[in-house]
């Protein structure tokens, strides 16, 4: 998002996080800008009865936990290691500076929020008059436009069914019947519990 030396320059510091750390909590006050370096990051709601309600899945080179940054609010949701993780820090006064100062930054950040609306839009667009099996192909569908989630060499899902239950709100066990009905109708295939898409998409 933001060039990494840009960030370091304005005296961002490197962090490390190893799987299952908490970097924030939904409803603390935001004092960082956050951009992933290497790993990744689940950004989401925990219920009270533990169940994750998922965002987003941050990748390599994206921000994260920006919103507050921008209206002085707390955090809407928390972000927990997905995977061993470093990533780089601004404080928010030097980030509010370095987007005074590069316009087209401040652009791609207003760019980046729309597509994250987007998406939600998306999502509960699908969810209130399709079926699972169409919610999940339409969500593949999607990712495959975006290029994230879906290994650009061997065409396997990078998500897991409890993480696709997660984002969508689903149960874990309708998107497990959902994956098999599709592999019986020949849409995806799965190989050794791993989920692999036609290369020319569903």
């Amino acid at each position: 998002m933001i060039p990494t030396d840009l960030l370091i320059q304005r005296g961002a510091s490197y962090r490390k996080a190893t799987t299952g750390d908490i970097i924030f909590n939904e409803g603390a006050p935001a004092a960082y800008y956050y951009q992933l370096v290497s790993g990744r990051v689940r950004w989401c709601n925990i219920t009270d009865d533990g169940r994750e309600i998922l965002h987003k899945v941050v990748e390599a080179g994206e921000s994260f936990g920006e919103f507050p940054l921008f209206d002085g609010g707390t955090y809407a949701a928390s972000a927990i290691a997905d995977t061993p993780c470093l990533m780089l820090r601004l404080c928010v006064s030097s980030f509010h500076q370095l987007l005074r100062e590069h316009p087209d930054i401040h652009f791609a950040f207003t760019k980046s929020l729309v597509q994250h609306l987007r998406f939600k839009f998306l999502l509960t667009d699908l969810l209130s008059k399709n079926s699972p099996e169409t919610v999940i192909a339409k969500l593949i569908s999607h990712f495959n436009q975006q290029g994230k989630f879906i290994c650009q060499d061997c065409n396997r899902l990078m998500l897991t069914r409890q993480q696709l239950a997660n984002m969508t709100g689903l149960r874990v066990e309708t998107i497990i019947r959902a994956i098999k009905h599709m592999e019986k109708e020949e849409r995806l295939s799965i190989v050794k519990g791993k989920v692999f898409v036609p290369a020319d998409g569903l």
